[in-house]
């Protein structure tokens, strides 16, 4: 699983001219998924999501900032031949699904009422306005 984070101060998912889900202060994570993830993948991220010290020295569990879940598979792209992505280590597109809303379940678990998430598959435009900025890139395989 690859997620990359940025801290925001606020962030919003349009789908056709309307507006789907927006946060406040807290963070836009755009999630891919690949074929071999799991729940302790998905254990371990939610771990540092929720407890890394991202809000001037506060975690997004002090703070009780937001969290909004972008599904993208292009985090998983590679471009090592040619120059036409491949796409081949990503989750297929069922197993995607179902990873996704298996990972959003999972959150809204511990993060009640502050998970919000797009529409997998759906084309969406993605407001954020980010705040430092700050920006992770998190791989749960290599545990970084």
């Amino acid at each position: 699983m690859r997620i990359v984070i940025q801290r925001v101060k606020s962030a919003k998912v349009i789908i056709s001219d309307s507006l789907h889900s927006s946060i406040k202060q807290g963070l836009l994570c755009f999630v891919g998924f690949s074929e071999d993830d799991n729940i302790v993948d998905f254990e371990w991220a939610i771990n540092k999501l929720i407890k890394l010290k991202l809000f001037n020295g506060s975690s997004l569990q002090d703070v009780k900032g937001e969290l909004l879940l972008v599904s993208q598979f292009t985090l998983f792209a590679r471009i090592k031949k040619g120059t036409k992505p491949s796409w081949s280590r990503a989750a297929n597109p069922v197993l995607a699904k179902k990873l996704y809303k298996q990972f959003l379940t999972m959150c809204e678990e511990v993060m009640p009422s502050l998970v919000k998430s797009g529409v997998f598959g759906a084309d969406m435009e993605i407001n954020s306005v980010n705040y430092g900025p700050l920006t992770l890139v998190v791989d749960t395989k290599k545990k970084e």
